[in-house]
């Protein structure tokens, strides 16, 4: 897990990212995403109050962006946007002085900034147990759509906060349309590359993602799950 700490700072660090992220910042820690205007995926992170600052815990992979589109966003906002040499720590087991719950699932355990050990803990079969995504595994830049992943379930998304980038797709999701598909987990017999397509009887069910311990995560729709699924040599059925 390599992860990036941003810091924002100043006197309008609360007002600023609420008015951008999809959960409600005033009630940090929490798990939050950045999106398009149309509603889809940019990045996900936590943020952490930290005294004066807020914290962005990013997977690495995407700081360099989500820093520019912060900066984009900036205008005459009194706030300072700093990408910092910070680490992160997490584990399951008793959670060292400092650390902070997981906001978006008790199984996934602590985490502590500032801190660099951590206890070996499976987090794939966690998050494949749980149906957790993962930044550029699940969750794919400018293609998913959060409510598809779990972001309710998984607290990432508050729906009384107000606006936010993508706020009125991500709302009419929610409240006009029944979700046809999403991520699920499924029983898996063999393995298949991520990104795999799944297929039964020939028609598109959906794509393959993590797999731990005989499951696996899958982007499907709902209406296809069946028990003669199909991914390259892989055989998948309703878990």
């Amino acid at each position: 897990m390599t992860r990036q700490i941003i810091r924002v700072t100043g006197d309008d660090r609360l007002s600023f990212l609420q008015g951008l992220v999809t959960n409600d910042v005033t009630r940090a820690p929490c798990w939050a995403a950045l999106l398009t205007p149309q509603g889809k995926y940019l990045a996900d992170f936590l943020i952490v109050p930290d005294n004066d600052a807020l914290l962005l815990d990013v997977d690495a992979r995407l700081a360099d962006d989500l820093t520019r589109r912060l900066t984009m966003y900036k205008l005459r906002s009194k706030v300072g946007i700093e990408v910092t040499d910070m680490t992160v720590a997490r584990g399951t087991g008793p959670a060292p002085d400092g650390a902070i719950a997981d906001p978006r699932h008790p199984a996934l355990g602590w985490r502590l900034y500032g801190g660099a050990d951590e206890d070996g803990t499976d987090f794939d079969a966690i998050r494949v147990d749980h149906i957790i995504p993962e930044t550029l595994v699940e969750l794919i830049p400018n293609e998913t759509f959060i409510l598809e992943a779990g972001f309710e379930r998984l607290h990432g998304v508050d729906f009384r906060k107000g606006c936010y980038v993508g706020q009125e797709v991500t709302a009419r999701m929610k409240h006009k349309t029944d979700l046809r598909k999403g991520l699920a987990r499924l029983r898996i017999e063999g393995e298949a590359p991520v990104g795999t397509p799944i297929t039964a009887e020939g028609k598109e069910v959906g794509t393959l993602f993590t797999q731990s311990g005989g499951r696996a995560l899958a982007h499907v729709r709902f209406d296809r799950i069946g028990p003669d699924m199909q991914a390259g040599q892989a055989r998948l059925s309703a878990d």
